[in-house]
C-alpha cells in the first residue's frame, strides 16, 4: 500500500517540510536529483513533492512517471522563487483529467 510522502530538492527549500513528518531528500546536482527521484519512484511513495528547480533536471523522467497511477509528482517553488513550472504542471494534469482548462487562463 502506498502511504509515504517524500520531498526532494535543495536543503534550504525542503527542510521546513520535516516539521510535517515527511521524508526529505536533499539534492542540488542533476546526478543526485535523478538518483533520488528514480529511487523514490521504485519504492512505495504515493506522493513526491519536488522543487521546480530540481524538476527542471528531470523532464523525461517526470513525463514517464506521469503516465503511472503512483507516485503523484507535485512541483513546488523553491527558496529561490517560483518559476511557474508548478502551475503549468497542474494545468496539464487538470486538462488531462477533465478534458479542458478549468483553471485561470494565462494573461
Amino acid at each position: 500500500m502506498y502511504k509515504k510522502v517524500a520531498v526532494l530538492g535543495d536543503k534550504d527549500s525542503v527542510y521546513g517540510f520535516s516539521a510535517l513528518g515527511l521524508k526529505l531528500f536533499f539534492a542540488e546536482r542533476q546526478e543526485e536529483v535523478k538518483k533520488h527521484f528514480l529511487q523514490l519512484c521504485s519504492q512505495d511513495y504515493a506522493v513526491i513533492f519536488i522543487t521546480e528547480n530540481a524538476a527542471d533536471m528531470l523532464d523525461e523522467e517526470i513525463e514517464e512517471v506521469s503516465s503511472r497511477m503512483t507516485p503523484s509528482v507535485i512541483l513546488i517553488p523553491g527558496i529561490k522563487g517560483n518559476t511557474g513550472q508548478g502551475m503549468k504542471s497542474l494545468k496539464r494534469a487538470m486538462e488531462k483529467a477533465v478534458g479542458s482548462d478549468i483553471l485561470m487562463k494565462d494573461k
